[in-house]
Formats: structure tokens, C-alpha cells, sequence
């Protein structure tokens, strides 16, 4: 008997459809943190608003330096007069100013705010990507949190069975069931607000790229743990006092305002301006030897400011406290600064600190709960002393892995402070993402050495956050 084989249209045919359920049951490619950060670049309105106002700062100068440009001007005018008749009258102007010291300082002036804008746009740049990190982890540990609160609660559930089934066997009594539906109940509980502050948490995402994220890329599972570098607070501080584009812009400000104050004074001095003035007349009612004669003036102007009303001493007065409100303005972000810089340095060393310490306590947390499973099943421990032990290890966990999303952040932000973030940073941080792992069940049995932690993924000289490479130390 011969087997019968499809033809080779039909077999074409199921190879494309088999492809294509196989490319609708891929996953779809999780977005990284660079990924993220181009999105918001292109639609985040901080930093658009920023770049506007320079635009607006610039145009300002370039109105500041016309002021000291040629200006020349053309008037047509006609006039009727009963006996005479009618009179044509073109005239220009053209004039230019000489000497005119508070208008020369105006220009400054504005052009140093200029460099104070792009100092402000650049200072948004480097907040934005602080705010896309800060954003972007912060949906990483929401989804943590919902991760382990699920396993939680699907344990939890498992335990209301275990209950049930023990105490129709006559194993144990009523008031286990009781317990064990109670903190089911209050996981369920748990589940429901992790996952409203997860929705909570992409929306802060979506706020600044426009759109709702999809998958992110999480930390890998291993991560080095390193020092700032300096490992020196006072040396950051001094880099942000010199490096940081905020306080750049504040000084530049505190500068504008000197020159400000400074045009202020210069309203008092004479000014000198040429100009070139031209008149042609024609018409009934000009004199016919002026028909048609085109007369120029040439001349120097000399304008002396004797008494305005007060008004050049009072905007003097006005400039210098504006500029004094700018310097109290600088020196207060000067302190500012130093105290952000200081505190996001020790932001880092609490969080490598906290690394260590719950990736230890998950290591205790896993052994605690095998043996309380096991003593559970040999009568020594009660139901009571597992739903705690279920507790207390996914505390350890959720707090190993903030510890994780606060160390990088905090090391972004020490480096936002320090004028030292932008992409290049981020791309550096994006090295550390991989990808999304698959949600590991609460163990009965803590790990295997062997399986803690895998040689050779991170340089010698660095420690690794894995619970038992953690717990070794």
C-alpha cells in the first residue's frame, strides 16, 4: 500500500500557516532602557519647554543687538492745502549708533543668558534621563512586587487546600484552615494593590514618553557591586559645584545681572549716533525751484540725559536688587547641591549596604521555610509558623530586589548631580539589563550552591547580588 503525500502546493501552504501562528506566539521583544529613553526624548514637553525658552532668550539677544544695528526708515506723505493744492513728501532716515554704553551692556547681557539657557537645556536633558530611570525602575519594582505578591498568594491558596485536606483527614485542627484563609485572603489583598501600583507606576512612564510601555527589560540576575568612583564625597561635591549645567545657569544669571546693573548706570552717559536724512517735494504746492530737488542732511547727535523723573535712578535701584535676589538665588542652590550630592553618595553605599543584607536574609528566609515545611510535616511546627515563614521569605525578596533598583538609580542621580549624566550613562546601565526571567516558585528546599551563582559573568575585582553569592560573604 502506498502512502498517500500531500501535494506540494498543500504542503507550501501549511508550512506559511505553521510560520505564522509561530510568529503570533512569539513574545513580543522587551523594551530596554535606552529604548525608552529615545521615546521620551522625542516627546517629553519638559525638555521641549526648555528648548523653547532658549529660543526665546535668543531672539531676545538678536532684538538686543539690533538696537545697536543701522536703522533706516522711508515716510510718504501727501497733504492738501486749499489755495495751494496738493504736496508730495518722501523722506528716509538712516541713523546709526556710535557710542551707547547701556545699550552695549544690554547686549551682553542678554547674550550671557543665552549660555545661561543652554546651560538650563542641558540641565533638563540630564533630568530627563534621571526621570526616564527613575520611571523605568520604578515599573520594574512594581512588577517585582506583583511578581512575588502573585506567588504569594497562589502558595497561600495552596495552603488553604493542604489545611482543608489535613483537617478532614483529622490531621489538624479547624482554626489551621481559619489561618491559613485568612492570609490568603490578605495576599489576595496584597496582589490587588500591587497591581493598581503597577498600573500607577506606567502611567508615571507613559507621562513622560507619551505612550504605555510595554515588557522592560529587568536587571540581570547577577549585578556588580561597586563603589562610586571617586569613593571620595567631598571630591563629588566639588565636581558638582563645577560641573553641574544647573548651577552653571545660576552664575551665568548672577552674570547677566551685573551687566544688567551696569546698563543701568551706563543710562546716565551721553550717547553720540550719526545719521543720514533725505527729503524730496513735489506737488502744486511747492515752490517749482524745490520741485523735484532731493536735499540730503548728514550729522552727528550728541544726547545728553539731564532728569527723567527719577525713573534711570529707580530702574538702577531695580537691577542691583535683582541681581543681589540672584546671587541669594546661586548660594542657595550652591547648598542645595552640595547637601543632594552628599546624600545621593550615601544613597549609594545604604543600597550596596541593603544588597548584602537581603540578599543574606533571602538565603535564611529559603533555608527557614524548607525547615518549617518540614517540621510542619513531622508535627513539630504549626500552620502559623509556615504562612510567617511564606511571609517573611518574600519580604526578603521584595527587599533584595528594591535594593538592586535603588543601587543603580542612586548611582545615576549622584551622577545627575555631579553634571556627569546623559545617554552615554544610560547606555552604561543598559549593559546590566537582561532578559525577563521566568518567575521562580517560593522553593521547599534552599537552592544549591552550585546553582547560586555562575563564575566568570562578572570581572574579579566585583562582587556580584545574588542572594547566595550574598550570603557567602
Amino acid at each position: 500500500m502506498r502512502a498517500r503525500f500531500p501535494s506540494r502546493p498543500a504542503a507550501l501552504a501549511a508550512v506559511v500557516v505553521a510560520a505564522m501562528c509561530a510568529g503570533c506566539c512569539l513574545p513580543a521583544a522587551a523594551e530596554d532602557l535606552l529604548e525608552v529613553y529615545a521615546q521620551a526624548r522625542g516627546a517629553d514637553p519638559v525638555l521641549s519647554g526648555a528648548r523653547a525658552v532658549r529660543g526665546e532668550q535668543q531672539e531676545l539677544a538678536v532684538q538686543a543687538r539690533a538696537q545697536l544695528l543701522p536703522q533706516w526708515s522711508a515716510q510718504l506723505s501727501e497733504s492738501h492745502q486749499r489755495d495751494d493744492g496738493r504736496q508730495h513728501q518722501l523722506t528716509h532716515s538712516l541713523s546709526q549708533v556710535l557710542v551707547d554704553l547701556s545699550r552695549l551692556r544690554s547686549w551682553d547681557a542678554a547674550k550671557t543668558l543665552v549660555s545661561a539657557e543652554d546651560a538650563r537645556v542641558r540641565a533638563a536633558e540630564a533630568d530627563l534621563c534621571a526621570r526616564v530611570a527613575r520611571a523605568y525602575f520604578g515599573v520594574l519594582t512594581a512588577q517585582a512586587a506583583l511578581a512575588t505578591a502573585q506567588a504569594i498568594e497562589d502558595v497561600y491558596g495552596q495552603q488553604v487546600a493542604q489545611a482543608q485536606s489535613r483537617f478532614e483527614a483529622r490531621l489538624s485542627a479547624s482554626l489551621d484552615v481559619e489561618q491559613a484563609r485568612a492570609y490568603y485572603e490578605l495576599a489576595r489583598g496584597t496582589t490587588a494593590q500591587a497591581r493598581e501600583e503597577l498600573l500607577d507606576a506606567r502611567q508615571a512612564l507613559a507621562q513622560i514618553t507619551g505612550r504605555m510601555p510595554g515588557e522592560l527589560q529587568p536587571l540581570a540576575p547577577e549585578l556588580a557591586m561597586l563603589m562610586p568612583e571617586p569613593a571620595d564625597p567631598q571630591a563629588w561635591v566639588t565636581q558638582a559645584l563645577r560641573d553641574n549645567p544647573a548651577l552653571q545657569a545660576a552664575a551665568l544669571a548672577v552674570t547677566a545681572g551685573d551687566q544688567r546693573v551696569a546698563a543701568a548706570r551706563a543710562a546716565h552717559l551721553p550717547t553720540l549716533s550719526a545719521g543720514l536724512d533725505g527729503q524730496r517735494l513735489s506737488g502744486p504746492a511747492v515752490a517749482p525751484q524745490d520741485t523735484g530737488r532731493y536735499t540730503t542732511t548728514i550729522g552727528l547727535k550728541l544726547t545728553i540725559p539731564l532728569f527723567a523723573g527719577g525713573a534711570t535712578e529707580s530702574q538702577k535701584r531695580q537691577a542691583i536688587y535683582q541681581r543681589e535676589q540672584l546671587r541669594d538665588d546661586l548660594e542657595s542652590a550652591r547648598r542645595a547641591m552640595t547637601r543632594e550630592t552628599q546624600a545621593q553618595y550615601q544613597a549609594v553605599l545604604s543600597a550596596l549596604s541593603q544588597m548584602r543584607t537581603a540578599g543574606a536574609a533571602v538565603q535564611a528566609a529559603e533555608k527557614a521555610l524548607a525547615s518549617t515545611r518540614s517540621g510542619l510535616d513531622l508535627g513539630a511546627r504549626t500552620m502559623t509558623d509556615l504562612l510567617l515563614a511564606i511571609q517573611t521569605q518574600s519580604n526578603a525578596r521584595n527587599a533584595w530586589e528594591q535594593a538592586r533598583h535603588r543601587y543603580v538609580l542612586s548611582k545615576l542621580l549622584l551622577q545627575q548631580a555631579a553634571g556627569a549624566l546623559g545617554e552615554p550613562e544610560l547606555a552604561a546601565v543598559n549593559t546590566l539589563l537582561g532578559p525577563a526571567p521566568v518567575p521562580a516558585p517560593i522553593p521547599a528546599t534552599p537552592p544549591s550552591a552550585a546553582h547560586a551563582a555562575a563564575p566568570g559573568t562578572v570581572p574579579a575585582s566585583a562582587s556580584v547580588t545574588t542572594p547566595a553569592a550574598l550570603a557567602a560573604r
